[in-house]
């Protein structure tokens, strides 16, 4: 289905440059565009995926060279999450369903983005166990891979509500996690089901131009809180928009 490019690209970067500061793909923000555009379901879940690994990789990269990745906190919930997102991928949800179990995940994405889940972001660290991490990375993979979403804008509110890492550390996190559960979705999609939009390679070229601006301002300046708000009730928008009219 194509739409006007100059419509969604600048949404698209706004969407990759607001997610990967905080170090996330941008998955469940894509997946609230393409929903606003009236984009298939079936397109929607490999569109994003793919737009997940562009993005979260870059993000990954900038604040792992910034020094906030910690593999003792990823590792418990990678190891689980993977497999599982995997198998994920095989479920096919009808379109109603996905809508509305989607639109519950772009709430708690938009609740998320406006910082409410912050409050646990001081230089602390509990360490996390190792049932409670691959607990974690059971749930949210299997989601990940149900959805075409990496599982970080979840991840992420969890970590810093049990106080497991500080902001950039959790980014640092989730930017990996959201990587390696995408690529595992991926795999587990049937070929038939890769469909894209023949635009697709402008979407990609819009995210990479986004994820670069905000992963290097996010690992090292300031948050936009304004830019975070307005993004968050586009994101809200979109969930109504699933649970009540799809």
């Amino acid at each position: 289905m194509d739409i006007d490019l100059w419509k969604i690209l600048p949404l698209i970067f706004l969407v990759a440059a607001s997610y990967s500061s905080v170090g996330h793909g941008g998955a469940s923000g894509y997946l609230a565009l393409m929903s606003l555009f009236g984009i298939s379901a079936v397109i929607m879940r490999s569109s994003s995926l793919i737009l997940n690994l562009f993005v979260s990789g870059i993000a990954f990269v900038q604040f792992y060279r910034n020094g906030f990745f910690k593999w003792k906190l990823f590792l418990p919930f990678a190891i689980s999450s993977v497999p599982m997102a995997y198998l994920g991928a095989h479920i096919s949800l009808t379109p109603f369903w996905y809508n509305k179990i989607l639109g519950v995940f772009l709430i708690i994405a938009g609740l998320r983005i406006t910082g409410i889940f912050n409050r646990n972001s001081k230089e602390t660290a509990n360490k996390v166990s190792l049932p409670a991490g691959i607990l974690i990375g059971v749930v949210l993979g299997f989601i990940s891979g149900m959805l075409g979403i990496g599982g970080g804008i979840i991840l992420s509110p969890v970590i810093l509500i049990c106080g497991w890492a500080n902001l950039k550390e959790t980014a640092a996190v989730s930017a990996l996690f959201i990587f390696v559960n995408s690529l595992s979705g991926l795999a587990g999609l049937d070929i038939d089901s890769l469909a894209l939009s023949n635009q697709f390679i402008w979407w990609i070229l819009s995210a990479i131009a986004g994820g670069l601006a905000g992963s290097l301002w996010g690992s090292k300046i300031a948050k936009n809180v304004v830019l975070r708000n307005v993004l968050a009730l586009v994101i809200l928008f979109a969930a109504g928009n699933l649970i009540l009219f799809r």
